[in-house]
């Protein structure tokens, strides 16, 4: 890194498009949540009177997330900052050494203001639909096997996810298909978790919903399993000589790069 990018000011001064990226794409793929699942279990919604099974209504909501997540990682924006949309994985790359304490903060922070504002936007756009009981602001809440159950199975889905995307990343030969990856296990998830515990992975989106509907019920759960279970992933990637390049979803060269120094942050151009 250049000498600006060492100072203690850099990151407040130089990485703002970075943290606002972060909020723009989590906030993105909540309104997405929203949408897709208000047109498909909404009562009144045609696609609900249309598609009687909810196996498949939920398969259709996984893979209408999966691809915004996949959409959002290859993005130009979520190339430049990283895709992390989670501060979990925001944690997990701390852990790794891999970003700045003072950046994976304004990451967190950003992180949580943009859930909170893309299901806030959501409600803007069709709050008759969201705020229906059926939809309830796409609150995470544990399903019938409680909370205990919600918790085992938040932390799997969670290390699951990290590994895939650190063993996947940190291979010169594969690094490209980490989206393909992400978004394939978060269409799985939904389609297949989601009854356990409402599929969450990520706590500033159950906090986004949670904000919206006023239901805190077993906040802990996704407050502490997701960070758990992607931390407990990283922990086997620290032992490992060969680990993730940066803390980027999809590092491409030519593009700014916060992590790596490969951005001239005086004026911001690619070097």
């Amino acid at each position: 890194m250049n000498e600006n990018s060492s100072s203690p000011a850099a990151p407040l001064t130089f990485h703002w498009p970075e943290y606002l990226i972060e909020a723009f794409c989590l906030g993105a793929f909540m309104v997405s949540a929203c949408l897709c699942t208000a047109a498909l279990e909404y009562p009144g919604s045609p696609l609900r009177q249309v598609i009687g099974s909810g196996v498949a209504r939920r398969g259709l909501i996984g893979l209408g997330m999966g691809l915004t997540a996949l959409a959002l990682i290859y993005s130009p924006w979520g190339k430049r900052s990283g895709a992390h949309m989670n501060p979990s994985v925001t944690l997990s790359f701390l852990r790794l050494g891999k970003i700045r304490p003072l950046d994976g903060g304004f990451y967190v922070l950003f992180q949580f203001l943009g859930g909170w504002l893309g299901v806030a936007a959501s409600a803007l756009l069709i709050r008759p639909w969201i705020a229906h009981p059926t939809i309830a602001y796409i609150v995470t809440i544990p399903g019938r096997g409680g909370p205990a159950i919600a918790w085992i199975a938040e932390f799997g889905i969670s290390f699951l996810l990290m590994f895939s995307v650190l063993f996947v990343s940190g291979r010169p030969k594969f690094a490209g298909w980490t989206g393909v990856v992400a978004g394939t296990l978060v269409a799985l998830f939904i389609l297949l978790e989601a009854p356990l515990s409402g599929m969450s992975l990520n706590p500033a989106r159950t906090l986004g919903s949670a904000l919206m509907a006023g239901n805190y019920d077993h906040l802990w759960i996704y407050f502490t399993a997701p960070p758990a279970g992607m931390l407990a992933a990283t922990q086997i990637f620290r032992a490992q000589p060969r680990s993730q390049a940066c803390a980027k979803l999809m590092h491409q060269t030519g593009t700014c790069c916060i992590f790596c120094g490969q951005c001239d942050e005086t004026d911001g151009r690619v070097t």
